[in-house]
């Protein structure tokens, strides 16, 4: 029983570490936990460094060699998340049977939910680009290139995890001046991802918008998928689902396009176009000569009502005359 006891901090300095791991309504920026396996190769390692560079400041770069093989056993990399407060996590390694082995992988309810595994196959490093850099915790474009990304399942989830790995913070508007970091992803046609990272430039083209310069920085790698591990559809729907409270509304007959413009569907009645009130022009006014017509026109047709009237009248009261006579012979 003692095992199962909670124990409740005793300093506001733990007290306030446990609130800000509770559930939120929306969660915190999440942060990348980056360590290295039992051994590791230069690429890997310089790898690592640089892809922390990229992910500061939501990034934990452990500085030891970890004894962890993931697919086999995940309990020790979900301890260490758990413990540092990670979501996202990036474990490379090396050896004869798998060299070069960088693996990617997020968590949900303290459990590993997708990881993949990729074969480094050719690795520039950042600083071998002598090109000028970005500035720091700039968010970046992220690209994807190739039609294949929504073939299949695996590749739906692999670039769903690429997106949730290098994405810093989902914004509502941007600024030109802003942009500039460009991340591309190009799946090919043997499934080799091709992990690019250019600066832009932005040039006087003689118009308001300027003209864009890509200018490579580094790091380029070449990914090949060796090994996967997907979440099943059940747990990744519950993964995926947000609270009510941050569900936009359905509005009835409005829809959103693939860019962002919304288009409205309005129900209007049948309109008869002999009453509707268009513009007032001297062309269309009537002449005098029409104006006369018209009111003779009318007058004529209120007489001929008044006389249809009179003859509605008289033969009612010929009818009442007729009913009294036939009382009377009764």
């Amino acid at each position: 029983m003692a095992s199962l006891r909670i124990k409740k901090p005793s300093t506001r300095r733990g007290k306030k570490a446990l609130e800000e791991r509770e559930p939120k309504t929306i969660e915190n920026l999440k942060k990348t936990l980056i360590m290295e396996g039992r051994k590791c190769s230069n690429d890997i390692r310089q790898a690592l460094r640089d892809l922390n560079l990229l992910k500061k400041p939501n990034s934990r770069m452990m500085r030891r060699n970890n004894d962890v093989t993931p697919f086999e056993d995940a309990t020790p990399l979900e301890h260490l998340a758990k413990t540092n407060d990670c979501h996202l996590f990036l474990f490379g390694s090396s050896s004869k049977k798998r060299p070069n082995n960088l693996i990617m992988g997020r968590t949900y309810d303290e459990q590993v939910l997708d990881m993949v595994e990729f074969g480094i196959d050719q690795y520039t490093a950042l600083e071998k680009f002598k090109t000028e850099k970005i500035s720091q915790f700039t968010k970046p474009v992220i690209i994807f290139n190739g039609y294949k990304w929504k073939l299949t399942e695996e590749l739906r989830r692999i670039k769903s995890l690429l997106l949730d790995m290098f994405r810093i913070d989902q914004i509502d508007s941007i600024r030109l001046q802003g942009i500039e970091h460009v991340l591309s992803f190009t799946l090919t046609d043997d499934l080799t991802i091709l992990v690019r990272s250019y600066r832009i430039q932005l040039k006087k083209s003689g118009q308001r918008t300027p003209r864009i310069e890509l200018v490579e920085m580094g790091p380029s790698l070449d990914l090949s998928v060796r090994r996967t591990k997907i979440a099943s559809d059940n747990l990744y729907k519950v993964a995926m689902k947000q609270p009510a409270i941050l569900r936009a509304a359905k509005r009835k007959n409005v829809t959103r396009d693939e860019l962002g413009n919304v288009h409205g569907r309005v129900h209007v009645g049948k309109q008869d176009i002999n009453v509707l009130q268009t513009r007032k022009m001297k062309g269309l006014r009537k002449t005098a000569e029409e104006k006369r017509q018209e009111k003779l026109n009318k007058q004529k047709r209120n007489a001929d009502a008044s006389m249809d009237e009179e003859m509605d009248g008289d033969s009612n009261a010929e009818g009442n005359e007729d009913m009294d006579d036939n009382d009377g012979t009764e």
